[in-house]
């Protein structure tokens, strides 16, 4: 375990908090305390944002070779601490070992990998004419990060903005801070200049809201719920200062009529119950031909019986538990929901798999028969539970698939690649999976609607941290 988990990392070096407000961080699988950390205030952002404020200021003019070189150590430190990450994560959130290792604690290095490699290639200054359009750091940033895939997020947010320009104060989830105390250590071993890059620990109510009203912070980048999203903006909003968000899903997966449903509701069910659920894209919604939505639910039931849900700790578990109390108390209300409702419970259900009533397991859930308007079929569960829905034509399809207040995210599943294509372009969403393709670490991640505005990854990320500006004249 860190030494450093009731500190915070602010202008270069590892410092207690202005008051002591210590927080057990309780492991999911245990129900108990593994560790403790602290919970900033005012005080503490104050003292992070000047010591950011006062790093920007040579920061900023700082070349792009030297910005490359720290990312370069940041990788290189980064690759060494691997297995801390991933024992960190697996520990706080209750990953299973194996998805920390591969999944999540990858996502941090890939993410560093690709953003190093788009920004050798971005290209800062751009000639119109007599003009020279330039991109400049938008300044200091307040980095908010969710509990769900913590690297994943920290790693989009500090990699660009350093390459950027940027100094940062990081905000992690309070019920997932132990990997975020790690990144710091990694941070401060690969010799990123004080004041770049400051962390503190805290609750979005006080740390969060202090960072998005700060009027010494420049931009907010924010990961999480919406609801908790739209207060970032509202407190943001009197400085005017950027928000990019990235915020809920409740994403479709349409399977054509030519698709192989076998393959399509198989790979949609895993791909669902991935990371517990607990994914703001996953695919939740699956939209199977009326026809054959009976012989989907029997493939649904034989997929979701053979996960095997387990303690994080055993190599062989695909789901581990939920990542809280409060977490497993909102899933097991809207699966009793979809019960209520009348959808039809293919597999699953309330209550806790058999052998693992201690910790916040829940039992890998699919309903059938789900109409639009369930509850089910509208709010974001966050959790293993996926909703099956007939329609009967491609049309009526599509139209559920929008009819959403989100739009992260949607999955197409069919043999026809032009007609997968032709319905992709009809779906309000930012990123569009046809037949389960590879993760792409270049593909641009945002959403529409009601799950966030700006994107993430390689120099898309990049962007979201500069500013442009026009030098009329300079070129003549």
């Amino acid at each position: 375990m860190s030494p450093n988990t009731q500190k915070f990392y602010i202008d270069g070096a590892f410092v207690d908090p202005a008051e002591a407000r210590p927080l057990d961080v309780i492991d999911p699988a245990t129900e108990t305390a593994f560790a403790t950390t602290s919970l900033g205030t005012q005080v503490d952002v104050d003292r992070a944002v000047a010591a950011a404020r006062a790093a920007f200021a040579s920061f900023q003019f700082t070349s792009k070779d030297e910005r490359l070189a720290l990312l370069e150590r940041l990788l290189q430190v980064y690759e060494r601490r691997y297995e801390d990450i991933a024992q960190a994560i697996s520990r706080e959130m209750g990953s299973p070992i194996a998805r920390a290792r591969d999944s999540q604690a990858y996502a941090g290095q890939g993410h560093l990998e690709a953003t190093i490699e788009a920004f050798r290639r971005f290209e800062f200054d751009e000639v119109r004419g007599a003009t020279v359009v330039t991109h400049e750091p938008v300044g200091v940033v307040g980095l908010i990060t969710p509990w769900n895939w913590p690297l994943n997020q920290i790693m989009c947010k500090v990699a660009p903005a350093i390459a950027a320009g940027c100094t940062m104060v990081l905000k992690p989830s309070e019920i997932a801070p132990i990997s975020g105390i790690v990144f710091a250590e990694i941070v401060h071993e690969a010799g990123i200049p004080k004041g770049v890059f400051n962390l503190v620990n805290g609750t979005g109510p006080e740390v969060g809201a202090a960072l998005a009203s700060h009027p010494d912070i420049d931009m907010v980048s924010f990961t999480g719920s919406t609801r908790a999203g739209t207060d970032v903006a509202r407190n943001a909003a009197a400085t005017v200062k950027r928000v990019a968000q990235e915020l809920g899903g409740k994403s479709a997966n349409i399977v054509l009529p030519d698709a192989d449903l076998d393959v399509a509701v198989t790979k949609g069910v895993n791909a669902c119950f991935s990371n517990t659920g607990q994914s703001c894209d996953a695919p939740t919604r699956m939209l199977v031909p009326a026809e054959r939505h009976a012989e989907a639910l029997a493939i649904a039931r034989r997929a979701a019986e053979a996960v095997r849900v387990g303690a994080p700790t055993d190599t062989g578990t695909e789901i581990g538990p939920l990542v809280s109390d409060v977490q497993f108390a909102k899933v097991q209300a809207l699966i009793q929901a979809g019960i209520d409702e009348g959808a039809t419970l293919v597999a699953g259900g309330t209550g806790k798999p058999d052998g693992l009533e201690t910790g916040y397991y829940v039992k890998p859930t699919v309903f059938g028969d789900v109409k639009p308007g369930m509850r089910i079929e509208r709010e974001e569960i966050f959790g293993p539970v996926l909703a099956i829905i007939p329609y009967e034509s491609v049309d009526q399809a599509v139209a559920i698939a929008n009819d959403t207040p989100y739009g992260l995210a949607a999955y197409v599943q069919g043999s026809d690649m032009d007609q997968a294509r032709r319905v992709a372009r009809r779906l309000r969403a930012g990123s569009i999976y046809l037949n389960y393709p590879d993760w792409d670490l270049f593909a641009p991640f945002g959403g529409y609607k009601q799950s966030g505005n700006g994107r993430e990854y390689a120099d898309f990320g990049l962007r979201d941290f500069l500013e442009i500006k026009g030098m009329v004249g300079y070129g003549a």
